[in-house]
């Protein structure tokens, strides 16, 4: 669609007319020096002498040529654009960091997989994590892993391969064997400093107790409420199985009843599964979308042509004066 930055300033085309109309012409006063002479000079000139004032006429030729770039100059100054077609753009309202455990005991193998085989905690996690972040489309994701020290693996982003290779690059004890949990949360919750999404969510996958973090995992839920993010936590496997002492279902329900969230238990890879769902209904997609339309500005098209007319005009001048010099200099 062609469209007009300044349609008003098309006002300015009968300028140069009613200017012509209404002004009187231009006169100019010269000196003159009279000679009886001057019959001969113009003679020699090519020139036909005339008496008393002189007028310029322009041609038709020069006259068109005059509209021709007065129309140019408008042309440019009303600012044509072309409209192109509208452009939407989805960007999710959501960022959800995931926190994954790796401590000793997430390498028990008390999960079946789809084919009957027993797989470890984490093999579990990761497979129902590739199908949940598959439904999280437009989502910025981010992964922390966590045991002797929570690190970030993955900071948020939009490139879901990328995560999902990270995600499945991560193996049991490559953190160290405890279960450092109320500093992951601090991290994760650190993470969301840089966010301006509508939504921030974290989802805690555990299956021990906080074994000695330098931040308390309900210090760290208390700091996760104040800047809004909200914190599921699942408890993963049976503890028992490992030796372990039973989850702090307390603890870890008190950190997600802080800030919003649910905590569930999952024993199984059906109860995983679940509880993922679950979650995906209480955190449904959002979506920000802007819309725009890419425009192309026009006006150096007519402001090129001015100068390409005006400057072949004054060439062909230049030029047809200089041969006329020269023939009247050849003729004499």
């Amino acid at each position: 669609m062609l469209t007009f930055a300044h349609p008003w300033l098309a006002l300015l085309l009968p300028v140069p007319l009613l200017v012509r109309l209404t002004l009187p012409r231009h006169r100019e006063r010269r000196t003159s020096v009279r000679t009886p002479f001057l019959d001969q000079v113009a003679s020699q000139l090519g020139l036909e002498a005339t008496a008393g004032p002189v007028a310029a006429r322009r041609t038709w030729m020069q006259t068109a040529l005059l509209a021709v770039l007065w129309m140019l100059v408008v042309g440019a100054l009303v600012r044509p654009q072309w409209v192109g077609e509208p452009i939407e753009k989805i960007d999710s309202a959501r960022d959800l960091m995931l926190l994954v455990d790796l401590s000793g005991s997430m390498n028990e193998t008390d999960f079946t997989a789809e084919n009957g085989t027993r797989v470890s905690r984490l093999e579990a996690v990761q497979t129902v994590l590739a199908d949940f972040i598959e439904e999280r489309s437009t989502d910025r994701l981010g992964l922390v892993v966590f045991g002797d020290a929570a690190f970030l693996q993955c900071p948020f982003t939009l490139d879901h391969e990328v995560f999902a290779e990270l995600l499945n690059e991560v193996e049991v004890g490559m953190a160290g064997p405890r279960t450092m949990l109320g500093d992951a949360l601090g991290l994760a919750v650190k993470s969301f400093d840089a966010s301006d999404a509508e939504q921030k969510t974290t989802i805690l996958l555990t299956d021990g107790n906080d074994t000695g973090s330098s931040v308390p995992p309900f210090k760290a839920a208390e700091l996760a409420a104040q800047r809004e993010v909200t914190v599921h936590v699942i408890g993963v496997g049976d503890p028992a199985a490992a030796g372990e002492a039973p989850l702090d279902e307390a603890t870890l329900g008190a950190v997600a009843d802080a800030t919003g969230g649910v905590f569930s238990t999952a024993v199984d890879r059906g109860s995983l599964d679940v509880v993922y769902q679950r979650i995906s209904e209480l955190e449904p997609l959002k979506y920000e979308t802007a819309s725009f339309r890419p425009t192309t500005e026009l006006y150096p098209w007519p402001l090129g042509a001015f100068l390409i007319l005006s400057l072949g005009f004054h060439l062909v001048q230049g030029a047809r004066a200089t041969f006329g010099s020269l023939r009247r200099r050849t003729s004499s």
